[in-house]
């Protein structure tokens, strides 16, 4: 089995197990991942997942050796993608527990998480630039998104490995911890996530996401609108709790 997932309460912990190959992803391992991350969005107990490879790498790309064989991954242009839940948009959010290597199509899965944990030692890297091996997991829509056109230009056409302290620098990375501790941390800030009022967390993040590229007045329509959902859903109560006090100077509320 190169995928299983490993559930703490409502924080699932998707693992790509194929340490063998560094985590390359095969055509199985894409249909494995995207059924993994099908099953988090769709269970109500579930709030938030890591993605975390075992081994020491987060995940080398797509398995080049199984493509040179004549066995390559899925690539149609509507479904999943070629690494699997690359083109999903879920519900709920997702954290990459990044070491070692995160390259290639291991990247794009990374940026396709919502957040990254990184430790001191990881590197990412459009690497499949050396053997011609394309961004066909939406590396060449989120990169730019997530660090500006400049920088993605600079990763995308270089191909060059970009270390943890860069990748916090210029926006790839968004925690960095110390070698071997990418899942707890990552575990760590899911439930910190899941332990807030979920409604207005997914809303507020689906509002982003939708306003993207959009003209200002249609993604302020749309914030609007997920932020009247929140309200109904709840942010009343939880803005009456405040009031009285609770999570007041920073903290925490109950």
């Amino acid at each position: 089995m190169t995928v299983r997932i490993e559930r703490s309460g409502p924080v699932w912990t998707v693992v790509l197990d194929r340490p063998e190959t560094r985590n390359a992803v095969d055509r199985t391992t894409a249909e494995a991942l995207a059924a993994a991350f099908r099953e988090f969005d769709a269970d109500d107990t579930a709030a938030v997942a890591v993605l975390w490879g075992a081994g020491g790498t987060f995940c080398s790309g797509a398995d080049l050796k199984a493509v040179a064989a004549g066995d390559g991954n899925r690539v149609e242009p509507d479904g999943d993608g070629p690494l699997g839940p690359t083109r999903m948009a879920l519900g709920k959010p997702v954290i990459a527990a990044v070491a070692g290597h995160a390259v290639a199509g291991g990247l794009e899965l990374a940026i396709w998480c919502d957040l990254r944990v990184v430790e001191e030692d990881a590197v990412f890297g459009v690497f499949c630039r050396r053997w011609g091996v394309p961004l066909i997991d939406g590396g060449t829509v989120r990169l730019p998104r997530l660090i500006g056109t400049g920088r993605a230009l600079d990763l995308i056409l270089t191909g060059r490995p970009v270390g943890a302290d860069e990748a916090m620098r210029i926006g790839l990375a968004d925690r960095v911890v110390p070698p071997g501790t990418a899942r707890a941390a990552a575990e760590a800030l899911a439930a910190q996530l899941a332990a807030l009022p979920q409604a207005c967390l997914r809303n507020d993040r689906a509002a982003l996401y939708a306003g993207l590229d959009r003209p200002l007045d249609e993604a302020l329509a749309d914030e609007y609108g997920f932020g009247v959902a929140s309200l109904a859903a709840g942010a009343r109560e939880g803005a009456a709790r405040f009031a009285a006090g609770e999570g007041r100077h920073g903290g925490q509320p109950s």
